[in-house]
């Protein structure tokens, strides 16, 4: 099955919306708490949306793949970065990580076709 990342993002966008409306505390907690922990400190905005996109991979979640890379490259992330973070997610994932890592970098290529983060 090929994914049209750039449109997943677009229609969880409009999901996590909907959610927003019906549970307004889960959600802005959520919220809050997103924001709260991409902000830089320690780490750069850039290198915490890396580390996710690895988690994403790992635990094998497509549209999380789709929000990591939408958010790594509006963070400024390179292809060589989030191909390392690829290699990464494979080594600590195995088989199901190559699979995921392959759809990952899939995402890459197309919210780069629709200008960066599209």
């Amino acid at each position: 099955m090929v994914k049209n990342y750039p449109e997943l993002h677009d229609h969880l966008e409009k999901g996590i919306d909907a959610l927003a409306h019906k549970l307004p505390g889960t959600m802005s907690g959520f919220m809050q708490m997103h924001q709260a922990t991409v902000e830089d400190g320690a780490l750069d905005a850039r290198t915490k949306e890396l580390i996710a996109l690895g988690i994403a991979i790992a635990v094998r979640c497509d549209g999380c793949i789709s929000y990591h890379v939408h958010d790594a490259i509006e963070a400024g992330a390179t292809r060589d970065e989030m191909a390392e973070t690829i290699g990464v997610a494979v080594l600590m994932g195995g088989g199901p990580a190559v699979v995921y890592g392959s759809e990952a970098w899939e995402a890459v290529e197309q919210f780069e076709a629709v200008g960066a983060a599209g």
